[in-house]
């Protein structure tokens, strides 16, 4: 394709009939024909590796007014990494004909991964993308990345349309959507799930994180297409200010869960193995046995169902899939028993708010006289004014709250501890070593007691270190909660 062309394709100026081979915004990926995308980073000066990636043969490279372009077409944009991604977009073909995005502080990876099975049982071949990786009809393939870099990205979509996906839910992380890392593509329709702190070490406010996740509905999302919003009935400011940013953009609002007027969730009845939903949907009730426990279970399946119902799939279908839908990995997962029969269960809740859910999901299953035993720590070089907040809640919320170490990176992890333990209470003990505090709370745990370990979820190693001294040792949470439970720690 002509460089030219994808200029006009991406509304940018320009011309020029030299053949694009690719896109890069690593000089190491470059080869002869490629478009060099230099940003600036966090840490790296992408404007740095323009001489050597010219020199590996880029014939464009994307970047600001005042970058320094010599031997290649200098392609200057204010915003190069707009710029880069709306470029690559067309030339990344085909992609799949519908795709979904789901953006909001937690959910995301349920609710895309929710949306994949749904569209699975109505007969579509379907795939998912973000923190799981890339699940395709066929297996899944671990990225790392919530969201990944905006060629990989578009990347995937080339590649799953070519195996013949068609439908895909991608999740759209405020880092993704602040950077222009998932662009240029056509979205059928979009979520919000719900917003709470998180990420303000990269945000540094909760209204500029606000603002990451609505450029999903204002810049992203095609005009006039559906947004599958969660209202939990609560009088949230945010979901009102979320409902005003889309119809502002003229987006047509589907609101679900207990405030919702698309899907209305009338009442909830939790169960031993899963909870029976009573959804009202065009003024008919309908009684939905969910195999999953939680209100935040709930809430992620009326999210994905609605997004299910906005591509098309029938209401009977959909409400039919619902009462099959499987767990997914590190999400209130059931990980084992242990020798006095007490379920310990693995989540990814690592914000105050999602831990409060985990917690909340898994009271009503707790027996009489039995006790909620959660283990949880809070991540290094991240936001550091979530940690007490997230003491504050174990201790009101559980009846034994443990805090241990979850990937402290570069900060000395008994500081980490240290400021979740200002705000924790007196049922609320400090086992800094994670296999130890697992053992702990696995190895004290009744016949009528449920253990919730909370942060890691899916992750399979816990990271110390940052830069070239990180350093990943291998830890699952699941394995190690069996390991446990049989008696091995």
């Amino acid at each position: 394709m002509k460089l030219g062309e994808l200029l006009a394709k991406a509304g940018l100026a320009g011309g020029g009939d030299q053949s694009v081979t690719g896109f890069a915004i690593d000089h190491r990926k470059v080869a002869p024909g490629t478009v060099f995308g230099a940003f600036e980073g966090a840490s790296v000066n992408g404007e740095d590796f323009i001489r050597p990636a010219i020199a590996a043969g880029a014939i464009a490279v994307v970047a600001r007014p005042e970058a320094r372009v010599e031997g290649a077409l200098h392609l200057a944009d204010v915003n190069p990494r707009r710029a880069f991604a709306r470029l690559a977009a067309g030339f990344f073909s085909p992609v799949p004909a519908t795709l979904v995005a789901v953006t909001g502080t937690n959910g995301k990876t349920s609710c895309v991964e929710m949306t994949r099975q749904i569209w699975r049982m109505a007969g579509e071949r379907a795939a998912s993308i973000g923190t799981l990786g890339v699940t395709t009809p066929d297996g899944s393939v671990s990225t790392g990345l919530t969201t990944p870099d905006i060629v990989t990205f578009l990347s995937n979509m080339s590649g799953l349309a070519r195996e013949g996906v068609t439908h895909v839910a991608y999740e759209a992380s405020s880092h993704g959507l602040s950077q222009y890392r998932n662009e240029g593509l056509m979205v059928s329709a979009s979520a919000f799930t719900n917003f709470s702190r998180d990420h303000l070490d990269y945000h540094g406010t909760m209204d500029a994180y606000f603002a990451a996740k609505m450029r999903l509905f204002t810049e992203v999302v095609a005009p006039g297409s559906p947004a599958v919003i969660h209202d939990a009935g609560d009088g949230s400011e945010w979901t009102a200010k979320a409902i005003a940013e889309a119809e502002a953009r003229g987006l047509k609002v589907l609101s679900v869960g207990e405030g919702g007027t698309f899907l209305r969730l009338v009442s909830r009845e939790p169960g031993q193995l899963g909870q029976v939903l009573h959804i009202e949907y065009e003024g008919d009730t309908r009684k939905v046995n969910l195999p999953l426990i939680g209100a935040y279970q709930a809430a992620n399946a009326l999210v994905s169902a609605g997004l299910a119902m906005a591509t098309g799939v029938a209401p009977s279908t959909v409400f039919e899939a619902l009462t099959r839908l499987q767990p997914v990995r590190g999400r209130l997962e059931r990980a084992a028993l242990n020798q006095a029969g007490a379920p310990v269960y693995v989540d990814y809740a690592h914000t105050p708010d999602a831990l409060e859910a985990a917690i909340a999901a898994l009271r009503p299953h707790v027996a009489e006289g039995g006790k909620l035993i959660v283990v949880y720590g809070a991540g290094g070089d991240r936001d550091a004014g979530k940690r007490p907040q997230m003491g504050e809640v174990a201790a009101r919320a559980a009846d034994i709250a443990i805090v241990t170490d979850d990937n402290p990176r570069s900060e000395d992890p008994a500081a980490i501890r240290a400021a979740i333990m200002a705000g924790a209470g007196p049922n609320t003990r400090e086992v800094g070593d994670r296999r130890a505090a697992i053992a702990v709370a696995v190895g004290e745990a009744g016949a009528n007691d449920i253990v919730l370990i909370a942060g890691k979820g899916h992750e399979q190693g816990q990271i110390f270190g940052s830069g070239e001294t990180m350093r990943i040792e291998a830890f699952d949470d699941v394995e190690v909660a069996r390991e446990c439970a049989g008696g091995q720690c």
